[in-house]
């Protein structure tokens, strides 16, 4: 059976997430912005925690990691390549490497460019990838320490999974990652159709994670880099992929 997963709100724009494997009771939960949100979701559920995966170093993505630990016991997972300036790790993994969470099998992929030893979490069984702030919903991660060649080869890796795969990325971006998508493709009726669904779920304070990597393979800019029209859009149909990425990060940064 694949595994629950609930999302949870945390600060004042972060998404963690909680995995239940309900014939075990057991449950695991990825990033730890904060501890009193997700102590209080593991209450209300009557859950224990057993395990935590860390997606990068960020505090906005560890800073409930300790108290966490001492309240539950939980397991620590994250990358070798960034052990040392994530909290102590129980698990330190590989790029591709795989683990068992409660039967199921998760694989780990390394998509640094936000920064360097970022990971994602791929779980075939539940169509699901936890990607926090490398792929997000109509964007990708501001570089802060890798390149743009580095984050687009991230991002191939991540466009290379079954496109019916849930994409759980780590903050509520969306509107605002719609507007600038918006200007760059404004003829893109998929993306115009998305962009009306978001500005409604905002409306009523709805998440608009997670996404389905179909839909962002379809609407989202940065996915777009190899794309004949997306190119055409943005004046540079002889560029390669990585160099017309780069400039499609640029114009967000700026906008």
């Amino acid at each position: 059976m694949p595994l629950e997963i609930i999302t949870l709100p945390c600060l004042s724009d972060n998404y963690a997430y909680l995995l239940h494997d309900a014939k075990s009771g057991r449950t695991a939960l990825v990033d730890a912005p904060e501890a009193a949100a997700i102590k209080s979701a593991l209450s209300d559920r009557g859950w224990s925690l057993d395990a935590i995966l860390l997606t990068h170093h960020h505090n906005d993505h560890i800073d409930g990691v300790q108290e966490l630990r001492r309240t539950y016991g939980a397991s620590v997972y994250g990358a070798k390549a960034d052990a040392h300036r994530l909290p102590p790790l129980d698990h330190a993994l590989n790029d591709d490497a795989s683990f068992d969470l409660f039967g199921e099998e998760v694989k780990v992929l390394d998509v640094s460019g936000h920064t360097v030893g970022h990971i994602a979490f791929y779980l075939p069984e539940s169509q699901a990838v936890f990607t926090a702030d490398s792929l997000m919903a109509l964007g990708c991660g501001r570089l802060f320490e890798g390149s743009a060649e580095m984050m687009w080869h991230s991002l191939q890796r991540l466009m290379a999974l079954p496109p019916e795969t849930m994409v759980y990325s780590g903050h509520e971006y969306t509107q605002s990652n719609a507007r600038f998508a918006i200007t760059v493709e404004p003829e893109n009726a998929a993306l115009v159709e998305r962009v009306a669904e978001i500005n409604a779920k905002r409306k009523l304070g709805e998440a608009t994670v997670p996404s389905l990597l179909r839909v962002e393979l379809d609407t989202n800019p940065f996915l777009r880099a190899n794309r004949a029209d997306l190119k055409a859009a943005v004046g540079m149909e002889d560029a390669e992929n990585a160099e017309v990425f780069r400039e499609i990060r640029l114009r967000k940064d700026r906008f």
